[in-house]
């Protein structure tokens, strides 16, 4: 009986997730959702209770085991540089931000579709969904700012903020991108392996960061 709950549950999870990116949340019924996923409404209902409670489980099964990671890497190079009573690397605090999104992205299947989710409710004029979204990745965001400024001490606060907004921009379209071959002109290859790809974006926005 466990297992087929689960079951259940990943499968409305699965079409949620596909069906929220590629339409949008005001756009899916939870009849659209029920009907991909093979369950009948009394699942959802069982499972998620309403379609926002859905809406935030689709980003709380994939935000939380990265963030957890984020976290733990951000604070062991905080813990490490205090320990050594020296400044924090922006690079290795950057590979700490960006490093578990390209491997999920690589490697976790519907990761794409989670992706476009994300970017478009970026987006999204409706605060509630918004919030929703924020409420999970602002605090690996915030301490991945404050950890810049120990880095970086000599660049004013506001400035790292929009520096590491661009960063997040250049990420996520990149992430977007990867699927997207046919955007590519003739002669370029695209890059398949997490570590290539991982270096590219941190050397990337290392660069801009560390700017004067």
């Amino acid at each position: 009986m466990k297992r087929n709950q689960r079951d259940t549950k990943t499968r409305i999870l699965d079409a949620a997730e596909t069906l929220f990116a590629a339409k949008g949340f005001h756009n899916t019924s939870l009849r659209d959702i029920t009907k991909d996923a093979g369950v009948n409404l009394a699942g959802v209902n069982y499972h998620f209770g309403s379609k926002e409670s859905l809406f935030e489980e689709v980003f709380k099964r994939h935000f939380l085991p990265v963030n957890r990671i984020r976290l733990g890497r951000l604070e062991e190079i905080r813990d490490n540089a205090a320990r050594n009573r020296s400044r924090p690397a922006a690079r290795k605090v950057l590979q700490a931000f960006i490093a578990p999104v390209v491997y999920f992205r690589k490697t976790e299947p519907g990761a794409a579709a989670f992706i476009t989710l994300v970017i478009r409710t970026m987006s999204e004029q409706d605060d509630r969904l918004r919030e929703i979204l924020m409420g999970y990745f602002r605090p690996t965001f915030l301490l991945c700012l404050d950890i810049l400024c120990e880095a970086l001490p000599h660049i004013p606060k506001s400035i790292l903020f929009w520096r590491l907004q661009f960063s997040i921009g250049t990420m996520s379209h990149t992430m977007h991108m990867l699927d997207q071959s046919r955007m590519f002109p003739e002669g370029v290859v695209p890059v398949y392996d997490v570590e290539s790809m991982t270096d590219m974006i941190v050397s990337f926005v290392t660069a801009g960061m560390e700017t004067q």
